[in-house]
């Protein structure tokens, strides 16, 4: 798959340059077709996405033996920590700096996207969580059976999914991410950033501040270079820019992965797909920014401290599973909106419509953040994961 990746950074350049330029000049009629294109791709990727989460998880957790429940935990808890550390830190950042800018609301609705000319429904065999669900299942029983020829049968399953990714999933991302900014620019929402612009940029800004925590803390916890796994996310980060989804970015993530001298295959190919299903940094830090920016706007302050604090615990555990699915943490997270929050009709619609304008960075963000956690599981499986097991099969052997 190298050679196939030799050229992303410039292909997915190329494709958003592409998609933003057609999305001005294309009329009514090709505007139809280049919405059953996307939505053509965008079925066969998130068809895609369960067999890929199984296809690694399960054989990676197999492969791990003894380790994987001290390992499984720590990956939960890692994730979760980030997620809920980066929300408060939006919290904090949003207490200061939003009262100090005035932010208007855009009256005008968007251009309205034509009717697609077909649809093509290819539903996935499973939903995310449930393939990761299965994938945990799968390992740990092929672990405590000792089913070898299981074992074997996973690591061939993982080999076709490779082949998949390499020969369907890489070369339609383009495609996809194109028809993606083709249709944003085509009815307004490229144009709509301007309106909030501060804040977005704040929240971006505070994206890289994150980042850049994480792999320091990563870099200390593994007395590793941090940079020796990050200077390799870039092509992740541009595919998640586009596709704006983790689950649908894994295929690319795992080849930036698999470039990291310092990241052991066995743990990156558990953590990497197991990271895109619960590592939210990105969207849970981007959806706190903005649920104060819509509480001071349309309510006129920004939420009580508490009740923010209790929303991005439960925010933390509500958005579990969301990465698979664009804008998918947002619509995870409104039943805690409504009844947290205490957002009304006006203000989830308004929360659902901002946070679509940079989701993709919020996915980019957990993408890369991703690597981070990777480093720290393959540090943990080599300090104290090996150990802590082997104490514990000790106990339950007697």
């Amino acid at each position: 798959m190298k050679k196939l990746f030799s050229n992303t950074i410039v292909i997915l350049l190329l494709a958003v340059v592409f998609g933003i330029g057609l999305g001005y000049a294309v009329n009514d009629g090709l505007m139809k077709i280049i919405l059953v294109i996307k939505q053509i791709c965008g079925q066969v990727i998130f068809f895609m996405v369960p067999l890929i989460i199984i296809g690694f998880i399960a054989p990676s957790i197999a492969a791990l033996k003894d380790n994987v429940s001290r390992l499984i935990s720590f990956a939960f808890a890692l994730a979760y920590t980030s997620s809920v550390g980066a929300a408060l830190f939006a919290a904090a950042v949003s207490y200061k700096l939003i009262p100090l800018f005035d932010i208007q609301t855009n009256e005008e609705g968007l251009r309205a996207l034509p009717e697609v000319l077909f649809k093509l429904e290819i539903p996935p065999v499973m939903s995310v969580m449930s393939a990761l669900l299965l994938s945990v299942m799968l390992g740990l029983g092929v672990i405590w059976a000792k089913a070898d020829g299981i074992a074997e049968l996973l690591r061939q399953f993982q080999k076709m999914v490779l082949k998949l990714v390499e020969r369907i999933l890489i070369p339609i991302l383009p495609v996809f991410i194109a028809a993606n900014f083709c249709a944003l620019t085509y009815e307004g929402s490229i144009g709509q950033l301007k309106i909030f612009l501060p804040v977005i940029l704040i929240v971006i800004i505070c994206h890289y501040i994150w980042l850049a925590f994480l792999y320091i803390a990563a870099s200390l916890y593994s007395g590793k270079n941090g940079w020796l796994v990050l200077k390799h996310y870039l092509p992740a980060y541009l595919t998640a820019l586009g596709t704006m989804s983790s689950a649908a970015t894994l295929g690319v993530a795992l080849e930036c992965a698999g470039k990291s001298p310092v990241l052991d295959k066995e743990v990156r190919d558990f953590s990497v797909p197991l990271f895109a299903n619960i590592h939210l940094c990105g969207s849970v830090l981007t959806e706190t920014c903005f649920v104060c920016v819509v509480s001071q706007l349309l309510y006129g302050h920004l939420p009580p401290v508490g009740t923010l604090v209790l929303f991005i615990i439960l925010l933390g555990i509500f958005a579990v599973g969301a990465p698979g699915v664009p804008g998918g943490t947002v619509l995870a997270s409104l039943g805690i909106v409504i009844s947290v929050l205490g957002f009304n009709e006006a203000g989830t619609a308004l929360l659902i419509a901002i946070f679509a304008l940079q989701d993709s960075f919020g996915t980019a963000c957990n993408v890369t953040g991703d690597g981070a956690l990777t480093l720290m599981v393959n540090t943990f499986k080599k300090k104290g994961g090996e150990a802590g097991d082997e104490e514990l099969n000790r106990e339950s052997n007697k």
